[in-house]
This record gives structure tokens, C-alpha cells and sequence, in this order.
């Protein structure tokens, strides 16, 4: 009998991995949310750099980094709410109101000021909640829910600070029970060398990659990349959107808190009437960070290196001697250059 032997198998041809590798690379990094940012971010760096010689001093990269987490802490908030398609005029005076409820509180009673810490936070995530109720009840757009809550909270600033404290701005609270400690937690510096680095640049830092792990790691992340692409498609594959949006606008209440925290430490007393516009720069930053007012697109990232763009501006005019009264046109013009550069960055990412 006889044996037939099976043909042998065709060689296989071989992979080109290194093209593959680098065609997915590529892919993956202009495929990033913050890719124009950065870019943006490295022309200013070197542009001040150039221009400005304080700019250059490591005391003057501290003030800038410094400038940077102040809006930047209040940013990751927002840019997470923006993910999730809604956005937060309210942003910018809730920092206020909560360093305002803090101060008033443990001052009027006569307590540590731990406890207006804790007071402020929960008025804080109050009006997140508020903010996130009165949306996924009523179905009202984001900006017209936030914009009342913006001008509520503006009004009751200054009225209620003018019938508590008889002024327009709090009482000082630095001799107060709590005060050493909770500006050490919220307002304190490091030093690293020869240069002081305030806290919140490492609070914000933390915050940053708590954010990013949240969006890339979780389930969370998952859902507010779904309910900011398409809420309805979102809901039927059983993601809580409500619950997810509520949980966003609390998520801004939280860091509007810290940062009123902060302001209420490194000052000892508070304005009333502060806060009004920053939620602009607040929003502003996380969309030059690559974050779609549409929502479904964005990153912590980019939102991190939006605020370092607009605290880099703000103090590198300083340091060039230029007029400050310019720097809401600096302003202005980063916002439409770094849209301009995010939007070619997609596309290019698409055509890739």
C-alpha cells in the first residue's frame, strides 16, 4: 500500500513589524487628545524663554507652575464633565462661595475652622448636585442650568457675606483654632532647593493622574466617554447616564472646593465678588487641552497643559514687560490658534 505524504505547507511569508510598529505608533500619538496642545504649550515655552530673561529662573518657573495649578485644579473637574458632554458656568464663582461658606461659618459660631472646611465642601457638592438634578430632570441644555446657578450664586456672594459680616468680604482667620494646620494641607509651600513650590502644584499633579486613570483604567472612565458620545446609545447598553452627569457636576463641585480652599488659606479673607469670568479660563483650558465641547473626546492630560498655556501666558507677560491689560487677548488668541491646532491634529489622525 502505498503512503501518501501530505504537500508540504507553503513558507510563511514574514512581517514587517517594524513598519507595523511604527504606522501603530504613530497612529496612537497623533491620535492623542493633548498632541496640540503640547505642541502649542512647547512654542509658548520657547517663545518667552527667548524674549524674557526673568522667564528663565527657576523662582519664575515655580510662579508659573504655581499660576498653572490654580487653574488647573478646577480644569480637571471640568474637563471631566466636558467628556461627559455637559459644561459649568458656575465653575468660576463656586470656588468662592465655597471659601466664603468655609470663613463665615467657623467665624460667625466661633469654631475650628476644620469644621467650615467640612461646611464648605458639602455646600460645594450641594450645588453640584443641584447643578446635575435640575439637568437630567428638566433636559435643559448645560449652559442654561449652570448660567442661572452662575448668577444665583453671584447674587447670594455678595448678599449674604454684606448681612453676615456688615462688608463685602470676610473677617480674617488666621488666629483661628485649625488655621495652621489647614493651611498646611491647602496652602502651604515646599521647599525644593533654592526655590518654594506651592503645594497645590502637587495637588494638582495627583489630581491629573487620578483623572486620567479614572478615563483610561475604569469602568467610570467608560461611562464618561459613553454618555459624552451618545447618551441615548450609552443608556441602552445599561450605563447610568443620569447618574453618571450628576456625579461629573459634583466631580466640578469638588475641585471648585479645594481651589476655594486654597484661596481662603493663602489669604486669610475673601472678596465676595471674586470668581466672576474664571470659568471661562476654566473651560477655555480644557478645550485648548483638546476636549470637544460636543463631549466624548478629551484627556486629564490635555486639560493639564491647557492650564500650564494660560498660566505660562499670564506670567510670562509679566516677565516680559508687557501690559497686562493684554492678556485676555493672549488669552483669546491661544483659545482660536490651539482649537485651530487640535482640529488639524484629528484630521490628520483620521487621514493617517
Amino acid at each position: 500500500m502505498t503512503q501518501v505524504h501530505p504537500a508540504p505547507a507553503p513558507p510563511t511569508p514574514r512581517r514587517e513589524h517594524t513598519q507595523v510598529s511604527r504606522k501603530s505608533w504613530s497612529k496612537r500619538f497623533f491620535g492623542r487628545p493633548e498632541v496640540g496642545s503640547l505642541m502649542g504649550a512647547v512654542a509658548i515655552f520657547v517663545m518667552f524663554y527667548a524674549i524674557a530673561d526673568p522667564f528663565r529662573t527657576p523662582g519664575a518657573q515655580s510662579t508659573v507652575l504655581y499660576a498653572s495649578s490654580t487653574i488647573g485644579i478646577v480644569t480637571v473637574g471640568v474637563c471631566l464633565l466636558m467628556i461627559g458632554g455637559e459644561f459649568d458656568l458656575s465653575a468660576g464663582v463656586g470656588v468662592t462661595t465655597s471659601a466664603l461658606a468655609a470663613s463665615m461659618f467657623a467665624f460667625q459660631l466661633s469654631l475650628n475652622v476644620w469644621v467650615g472646611v467640612v461646611f464648605a465642601l458639602l455646600v460645594s457638592l450641594g450645588i453640584g448636585l443641584f447643578n446635575g438634578f435640575v439637568l437630567t430632570r428638566t433636559k435643559l441644555p448645560s449652559f442654561l442650568v449652570t448660567l442661572a446657578t452662575f448668577l444665583m450664586l453671584q447674587g447670594l456672594n455678595l448678599a449674604m457675606t454684606k448681612l453676615v459680616t456688615g462688608n463685602v468680604a470676610t473677617n480674617s482667620i488666621s488666629d483661628m483654632d485649625g488655621f495652621d494646620s489647614a493651611k498646611a494641607i491647602f496652602a502651604s509651600s515646599v521647599q525644593i532647593g533654592s526655590v518654594s513650590v506651592k503645594i497645590t502644584v502637587f495637588w494638582w499633579l495627583l489630581f491629573v493622574a487620578v483623572a486620567t486613570w479614572v478615563l483610561l483604567r475604569t469602568k467610570v472612565g467608560n461611562w464618561i466617554f459613553a454618555v459624552g458620545g451618545k447618551a441615548d446609545s450609552a443608556r441602552a447598553v445599561g450605563v447610568p447616564v443620569n447618574r453618571t452627569k450628576i456625579g461629573l457636576f459634583m466631580t466640578v463641585g469638588f475641585t471648585a472646593w479645594f481651589a476655594g480652599m486654597h484661596k481662603l488659606f493663602a489669604f486669610n479673607t475673601v472678596q465676595s465678588g471674586e470668581g466672576v469670568g474664571q470659568e471661562l479660563i476654566f473651560i477655555a483650558a480644557a478645550v485648548v487641552g483638546g476636549c470637544l465641547l460636543t463631549g466624548g473626546y478629551g484627556s486629564a492630560i490635555g486639560a493639564a497643559i491647557g492650564a500650564f498655556i494660560f498660566g505660562m501666558t499670564g506670567q510670562g507677560i509679566v516677565f516680559a514687560n508687557w501690559n497686562p491689560d493684554w492678556y485676555m487677548f493672549f488669552v483669546g488668541i491661544t483659545l482660536l490658534v490651539a482649537t485651530l491646532l487640535n482640529l488639524w491634529v484629528r484630521n490628520r489622525a483620521a487621514r493617517r
